[in-house]
């Protein structure tokens, strides 16, 4: 009873100490000094700025203000022809810049800066490693020689379960060392080879073993051949090798071949982009031009409207002549006032235009001199053939291209995943040596117990006197293959998806090709209406100035007439600007402007040792033996030309220079013959 009276004061006890714990507060603590709590955050996070320092470039730490209609400086004029545009525009850009995205919020440059095309996208794509992006260097590594060796000492003390008797230990001592070296190298036919070489140390205590230390050791050869399921060279080539790949990890896109049409799809992306920048400054070139004509024709209006002003205002101060009105001289005024503003609306675009032209070009804000177009429109007609456009659009254009190889991607792809749908079954076969010996080296085999000689035992393993091989077959295999099955429908859905999206692009380009037919045809009879208006207007003008000279004619016709022509100029220069953008245009949509303006693509160059290497390779393809067992040409994914696939009735028999097309180049428009009478309407 008193025992239990015990528990129960102890157990209340553990429990109020408990209970005291919880319910105390914090300590109070007592510091010495001061407090240095500097480094002390209030917040758990905060705007942080990265301890890292980039130098400016020069075109930005050296540019000058930006030009405006207040501060107007009398800068140096720089005559800047077409092909110099392009010269410096793809010198300058590294980061390839899109007319599209300039102010705008979503800049890809400023939100997701990994998806601006640059000059090293091809490079970056070429020295990827991880999956879904390997480059061809990576794909290649699969094939690398692999090395790996290990080596382990240790020491083991176990006591016995042995009565004492004299003689015998108390416990069993094994000391241990172990050594391994394996050399892999994985074949493009599938095969894996290795080579493998151990030797174990074993010293102990133990009673009846010939050594008390001994070295055994074996040298091994093993080779695996897949036969069934990723057996194969093209397998390999496609999907890698299947000893190393992860089960629905790696896919069937890791082999070489799709290594380098993945960099053919980089390339092109690459070309579309160069080809999009060519584009966009040829036409923000012919801006600038236009700018440049509508800023003079505001300002031959204003200049026009003011002489008007002074002639009007000059007769309302000497009390006015036969024919004017009061009302004339604030008419005049006012149209003054207008061609003004729209002079100073005119140079502020300018200013814009050519920010915006520099901004592609890649040059600084302001350079002390401002830009001039030197090259004139081309004003002669441009009639090009419908069939050889067509054509040529359904085989250049660089994004079927790039469909194309997704497609030729997607059918070796499907054709590894069919493989995959069969057991995995591999040829396996070993061949090894053993050794044995006292001692890791020795002089002789002379161990002092048997006849053979166990002294060394890489000396047995030199004689070869102990073998062993094996031989057989490894099968396994998922029941049902649902994995396999379903990747190759998935590939099969990809594979009829990226058919019918080349259907798709093929016809939305015949479209677009038909909607810049139009453009070209349009533009250039907009742009001889014009010339014939303009050239109308200033006859109006030239007579309606005679006419106000002579009294006849009140002002207001004159301004009326001074801001027609204006008007016309401004609509022809408009017309034939936007009729050289349709020539571009027409290039672009054929996927010939790169050529048009002798642009071309091209590798750099090797080291002088790849160069011989490869001719070395080259020799010793040419000098080999085929087997006429074994299919030794590998299938083709690639073409000599861009044609190939045509009838031979849409095939070109030349390049682009060699297109029929009449062209009938007057220097100016050419105006049409003038009317008996007028035309009737109705």
């Amino acid at each position: 009873m008193a025992r239990q009276h015990g528990k129960l004061l102890v157990a209340c006890g553990v429990a109020a100490s408990l209970l005291a714990g919880c319910i105390a507060g914090e300590k109070s603590l007592q510091y010495l000094g001061e407090a240095q709590v500097e480094h002390y955050k209030s917040v758990a996070a905060e705007i942080d700025y990265p301890h890292q320092h980039e130098p400016l470039p020069d075109t930005v730490r050296l540019t000058d203000g930006p030009r405006t209609v207040w501060d107007r400086t009398h800068d140096e004029v720089r005559d800047i022809s077409l092909q110099e545009s392009f010269q410096i525009a793809l010198m300058n850009n590294s980061i390839i810049r899109s007319r599209a995205q300039f102010l705008s919020p979503a800049n890809t440059m400023y939100t997701n800066s990994d998806l601006v095309p640059s000059i090293y996208d091809p490079a970056i794509q070429a020295s990827g490693f991880l999956f879904f992006g390997r480059g061809l260097e990576s794909a290649l590594s699969a094939f690398d020689a692999q090395f790996a060796t290990t080596m382990f000492w240790g020491r083991n003390e176990t006591p016995l379960n042995l009565p004492p008797t004299p003689g015998v230990p108390s416990s069993a001592v094994d000391e241990t060392g172990a050594f391994s070296a394996a050399l892999t190298k994985q074949f493009a036919s599938g095969g894996l080879l290795s080579v493998a070489h151990t030797m174990n140390y074993l010293g102990s205590n133990a009673s009846g073993l010939m050594f008390p230390s001994s070295y055994t050791g074996t040298v091994r050869a093993e080779y695996r051949h897949p036969l069934w399921a990723g057996a194969g060279t093209e397998f390999t080539r496609i999907a890698g090798p299947i000893a190393q790949s992860f089960r629905g990890i790696t896919g069937t896109d890791q082999g070489v071949v799709i290594a380098r049409i993945n960099h053919d799809l980089t390339l092109a992306d690459f070309e579309a982009s160069v080809r999009n920048l060519v584009k966009d400054v040829e036409d923000l070139y012919w801006e600038l031009y236009l700018k440049y004509r509508v800023y003079d024709t505001a300002v031959t209006a204003r200049n026009s409207a003011l002489i008007t002003w002074r002639e009007a205002k000059a007769k309302l101060e000497v009390g006015g002549v036969q024919g004017f009105r009061p009302a004339d001289e604030a008419q005049a005024r006012d149209r003054y006032f207008e061609t003004r503003a729209q002079t100073e609306a005119a140079l502020a675009d300018l200013y814009t235009t050519e920010i915006s032209f520099r901004r592609l070009l890649g040059m600084p804000v302001n350079d002390g001199t401002i830009l001039r177009p030197s090259d004139e429109p081309v004003t002669a007609e441009f009639v090009p053939d419908w069939k050889i456009c067509l054509v040529e659009a359904l085989t250049r254009r660089v994004e079927l291209r790039k469909q194309k190889w997704k497609i030729k991607s997607l059918e070796l792809q499907l054709k590894a995943a069919r493989s995959l749908t069969r057991p995995r079954l591999d040829l396996v076969a070993g061949y090894r040596i053993n050794g044995f010996g006292d001692k890791l080296f020795a002089y002789n085999d002379n161990d002092g117990f048997t006849s053979q000689g166990f002294r060394s035992a890489y000396g047995t393993i030199t004689q070869g006197d102990h073998t062993g091989w094996d031989i057989g077959f490894e099968l396994s295999m998922p029941i049902g293959f649902r994995a396999a099955h379903a990747q190759v429908r998935n590939l099969e859905l990809r594979l009829a998806k990226a058919r019918d999206v080349l259907a798709t692009q093929e016809m939305e380009i015949s479209h677009e090709l038909a909607a810049v037919f139009e453009s070209l045809a349009a533009n250039y009879v907009t742009a001889q209406s014009n010339f014939d208006r303009r050239r109308a207007a200033q006859e109006r003008v030239r007579l309606f100035e005679a006419e106000v000279r002579a009294g006849t004619l009140t002002f207001d016709e004159l301004l009326r007439a001074q801001a027609s022509l204006a008007d016309a100029e401004t609509a022809y220069y408009t017309s034939l600007v936007r009729y050289n953008q349709a020539i571009a245009d027409l290039h672009f949509r054929k996927g010939t402007l790169l050529e048009y303006n002798h642009i071309y693509l091209a590798e750099g160059d090797w080291t002088p040792e790849a160069y011989r290497q490869a001719l070395r390779r080259a020799f010793a393809r040419a000098h080999a033996w085929d087997d006429p067992h074994l299919k030794t040409v590998p299938e083709d994914v690639e073409q000599e030309c861009f044609d190939c696939e045509l009838p031979e009735s849409y095939r070109l028999g030349g390049g682009a220079d060699e297109l029929p097309v009449e062209a009938k180049d007057a220097g100016q428009f050419a105006p049409p013959p003038e009317p008996d009478s007028a035309p009737a309407v109705g």
